[in-house]
């Protein structure tokens, strides 16, 4: 099993003066102690399970970008891009762009999108569920067909591409690694099978084993290999005292490995004191990698 690293939150002590040096700090870490991939959210607005909406938040790519020029090995992406955000054919080549830059180590992570208020509060279109669906396949077929070298149209019910050129091709082959988040049983899931390369899941092992069951029967209905998809789950470890132990977060590991889960995803409530980063490399990512 794989380790990687979701860094959420940026209000850090020392103020916005501070973000700059605090991430320098954490990607001088993560590449030597072995963590698979480093991740920031699509948001412009705090999220309401970290802190308050007005909290610090910074523009997902642009944050990426910073981390692929301070590390060399970790994979990266953004957990998720909500595809309302970008028209398709920008997306995709933004995602190619970080790919180029980082030497092949971008994943491309998308889902449907659901903050509202965000969108509301920046003047983002965010149209009815069923509509972002749509786009959000639409989004994935762009993809698909730009990272294939084909120039030709694109025309879809809500996206028109005359061109779909994409110069430079990414340097990750086939392409970076399509991550569709979600666990929503009837589309969300049906389109990892169909499209995606990789699957994010919420949750401990028991709420985890349905989707993956779910995800295999979407599977063999459409004659995909399940095995072929990477299996990756997102929580939280608290390694603050009193919280939790790196001897918890292997035995959650462990539980999640036994249900095929690849690549175990994390955020850490401290990440800014870096400690917790070095307890991973030093404690929990060599016990979990034999499972």
């Amino acid at each position: 099993m794989k380790i990687g690293l979701q860094v959420p939150n940026f209000t850090y002590p020392g103020g916005a003066g501070r973000i700059r040096a605090t991430l320098g700090e954490i990607a001088g870490v993560v590449d030597d102690a072995g963590f698979q991939s480093l991740w920031v959210m699509d948001h412009f607005f705090q999220i309401s399970v970290v802190g308050p909406h007005e909290n610090e938040m910074l523009e997902g790519y642009t944050t990426l970008g910073f981390f692929a020029a301070r590390t060399s090995k970790v994979k990266l992406g953004t957990m998720a891009t909500g595809v309302i955000y970008r028209y398709p054919g920008i997306l995709v080549k933004t995602v190619t762009t970080l790919d180029v830059l980082s030497g092949g180590r971008a994943y491309f992570g998308v889902g449907a999108g659901w903050n509202e208020q965000e969108s509301q509060g920046l003047g983002v279109p965010f149209p009815p569920i069923a509509v972002r669906f749509e786009l959000l396949e639409e989004a994935l077929l762009i993809a698909k067909q730009m990272w294939s070298g084909s120039r030709g149209p694109y025309s879809g019910r809500h996206n028109r591409l005359t061109e779909t050129l994409c110069s430079p091709l990414p340097l990750s082959r086939p392409h970076p690694p399509i991550l569709v988040a979600g666990g929503g049983e009837k589309k969300t899931l049906r389109l990892v099978a169909q499209y995606g390369d990789a699957c994010n899941l919420f949750g401990s092992s028991e709420l985890v084993r349905p989707k993956l069951d779910i995800l295999k029967r979407h599977c063999d209905a459409l004659g995909r290999d399940y095995g072929s998809i990477e299996k990756t789950t997102l929580g939280t470890a608290d390694l603050r005292p009193g919280k939790m132990s790196a001897r918890d977060v292997i035995e959650q590991c462990k539980a999640l490995a036994a249900l095929g889960v690849q690549q175990a995803i994390f955020n850490l409530p401290n990440v800014h004191e870096v400690r917790p980063l070095e307890v991973f490399g030093r404690e929990i990512i060599p016990a979990v990698a034999g499972f």
